[in-house]
């Protein structure tokens, strides 16, 4: 069984600000010098600022990154992506980690232009190498709303020379999730909740999955457990889930064998409606972690997975 925090790199690149590659993030662009960053004040910057050259050969250490490259017509551009993308097919996988980047490692490769997450391992020190080297870096967060993951795919877009490519894409991305929602929506609050692993860490609806899930009209029994230091990812007990009873359970971890089975094994869980009435959902294993173009599936999947419930 892995660790929480090997789990939670998964889960939202779980996009976690304060857990790993995915805390909640927010996406705008400081674009100075050749070096660019993001930050959660700098969305004007990333809208006016010149890119300074149009790279043709980049290295992606984010998985959401590569997917969005490729989608928006970059996928030519790119040289090498990181060992955990696995999507599209066709992408110049590589052995370079996005966790823990290696400066001789990314520079064998010959870069004009390198996405580094802003969680990995010393990605300020990275970055400031990589700078030296004439090297352009584009420092990725983790998106807490959707609106932050739709801003990333403008500023790649503008930075690589796809900004009406990447206005397009983003334009059909709404168009239909908001078709998704507008016939999936629940009509009245639907009570659940999210599992990051077995420890009972959950997602609150102020990270970026959390906000999928209010999409739907789900209440989410973790917000009152939410506090300025869980930063939306709280612990949660036994006896807390018991008690709120939901409606519908979201399994980050099915990938790591829990399921309705073990769940209706845990002390108190088998009478819980999640249970009762087979509404534990396994989630797929990336595409919850990513916010790239994929999203769109992750909408169609929650709405497919929850057809039922009312």
């Amino acid at each position: 069984m892995p660790t929480l925090s090997s789990l939670l790199f998964r889960s939202f690149r779980t996009g976690k600000t304060k857990f790993a590659g995915s805390s909640p993030l927010l996406i705008f662009a400081i674009v100075a010098a050749t070096s660019f960053s993001f930050s959660a004040t700098s969305q004007a910057a990333a809208s006016t600022a010149p890119a300074v050259h149009l790279p043709q050969r980049i290295v992606s250490l984010s998985p959401s990154a590569t997917e969005i490259l490729f989608a928006i017509g970059a996928g030519n551009q790119v040289i090498a992506v990181d060992d955990n993308s696995n999507f599209p097919k066709n992408a110049p996988f590589s052995k370079l980690s996005s966790f823990t980047p290696n400066v001789e490692a990314i520079a064998a490769k010959h870069p004009d232009f390198v996405i580094l997450q802003s969680s990995a391992t010393k990605a300020k020190e990275v970055q400031a190498q990589l700078k030296k080297l004439n090297i352009s870096v584009f420092i990725e967060e983790t998106p807490s709303q959707i609106a932050n993951a739709y801003q990333e795919f403008l500023t790649l877009g503008k930075l690589t020379g796809h900004s009406k490519e990447s206005a397009r894409y983003v334009t059909k991305m709404k168009n239909d999730i908001k078709e998704i929602i507008s016939h999936s929506r629940k009509s009245k609050p639907v009570s659940m909740y999210h599992e990051l692993d077995n420890t009972l860490y959950s997602a609150a609806s102020s990270t970026f999955i959390g906000h999928i899930y209010g999409d739907f009209n789900f209440s989410n029994i973790a917000d009152a457990a939410d506090t300025r230091a869980a930063a939306g990812y709280p612990q949660l007990t036994a006896e807390y889930i018991v008690k709120t009873n939901p409606a519908v359970i979201f399994l980050a971890d099915g990938q790591y064998g829990e399921s309705q089975t073990t769940l209706k094994a845990r002390p108190g869980w088998k009478n819980l409606r999640a249970v009762k009435n087979g509404n534990v959902i396994i989630l797929p294993s990336d595409i919850p972690n990513r916010w790239g173009p994929r999203l769109v599936d992750l909408y169609r999947f929650v709405a497919s997975a929850t057809a039922a419930i009312h």
